[in-house]
């Protein structure tokens, strides 16, 4: 039995409904937290740019309201890593292995 040609392989699978569902669920939650992270991280560099004496602002001791904010990207990196991690096992991985295997068995049959 021949197999397909790859490209045709790839090309179909692409255009296919169940691609574009997948790659949908991908985006509805990279692009907003994406677009979410950025807003945050300009705004923070924003203030300690131009907002010097409100960042200032002593919030316990000698800690002030900047070093507070530089913390929270921290902390926000690593919610948005976690929540994306329990996002795509949840909603990717399993319709991704699917595909995964449908794309093999059209390719080597």
């Amino acid at each position: 039995m021949e197999t397909k040609n790859q490209e045709e392989v790839w090309i179909k699978f692409q255009n296919s409904e169940e691609f574009a569902a997948h790659r949908k669920r991908y985006r509805s939650f990279a692009f907003p937290m994406a677009l979410g992270f950025l807003v945050w991280y300009f705004s923070f560099i924003m203030l300690t740019t131009f907002a010097r004496d409100f960042v200032s602002t002593p919030v316990f001791g000698n800690i002030n309201l900047a070093f507070v904010l530089a913390i929270l990207q921290f902390v926000t990196t690593f919610a948005i890593a976690w929540l994306y991690d329990r996002y795509s096992t949840k909603n990717l991985d399993g319709p991704a292995t699917e595909l995964k295997e449908k794309i093999e068995k059209e390719l080597h049959g």
